[in-house]
């Protein structure tokens, strides 16, 4: 299933077939990727006066409850009202879902005792290349990013004059295999948010965060089309599934 894309006045060509999932899924249990200092998400069967709704346990349907936090249990994607008093709903203001991103690997600096990405990185991995969006990975990129509990590590983070220079650059929609683009404890300073979505001027209303993203080493560096799936939240955050799809020569 050969999709044809006119992308300005580019004719892009992408497999349907052949999706490239980079999400990490909610999952009942310890194991589920997990930050900022709360417990694992649930899924589990409501129970009505001591029958418990499962097919397992003699009932006609499964009917689970879920209970999670989408900024601490998988992959999620939130707008500028993560960090404003007004509300801003990802499910109103992300209003396309198919985007131009592009791929980087980037290996974080040793800065004392953390670890970031800066701006001279992002610089020579991007160069001149006009896209949409950004999807970071960070080497070392093993599958426990999968099941890691980044609560007290002091995660990898971006530099704020990074985040500035996407910006610049026109990037509406960042894609990280991180907690978030902060630093874990920053004293409430979020510089990488405040940078990205430019609270102090012009709010960039349409602009996404995506955090706790899997992209697989089997995916190359490069130019992709990128489908930002999200579930219809009236919320700031909301579990989402972004798919690549490679661009076709």
């Amino acid at each position: 299933m050969i999709a044809q894309i006119q992308y300005n006045s580019r004719k892009l060509k992408i497999d349907l077939t052949k999706p490239l999932d980079i999400s990490i899924p909610i999952k009942d249990g310890d194991s589920n990727v997990n930050a900022w200092y709360i417990g694992p998400p649930k899924i589990q069967p409501v129970v009505f006066d001591k029958d418990v709704i499962s097919v397992e346990k003699g009932a006609l349907v499964n009917f689970n409850s879920i209970t999670f936090n989408p900024h601490s249990h998988g992959t999620h994607t939130e707008t500028v009202g993560h960090i404003t008093k007004e509300k801003y709903s990802i499910n109103k203001h992300l209003k396309r879902f198919f985007f131009l991103a592009e791929v980087i690997t980037v290996a974080p600096e040793k800065q004392g005792e953390d670890y970031v990405i800066s701006a001279k990185q992002l610089q020579f991995a991007i160069g001149n290349k006009k896209r949409e969006a950004l999807v970071v990975r960070t080497i070392p990129n093993t599958k426990d990013k999968k099941t890691k509990q980044y609560s007290n590590t002091n995660w990898t983070y971006f530099e704020e004059d990074a985040i500035r220079l996407l910006v610049k650059k026109g990037i509406k929609h960042l894609l990280v295999d991180l907690p978030s683009v902060d630093r874990e404890e920053d004293g409430g300073e979020l510089k990488g948010h405040k940078a990205f979505w430019n609270t102090r001027g012009a709010i960039r209303k349409d602009a996404t965060i995506t955090e706790f993203i899997y992209v697989s080493n089997k995916i190359k560096d490069g130019s992709y089309m990128l489908n930002l799936q999200i579930a219809p939240f009236e919320n700031d955050a909301t579990p989402s599934k972004p798919v690549l799809y490679k661009i076709l020569e």
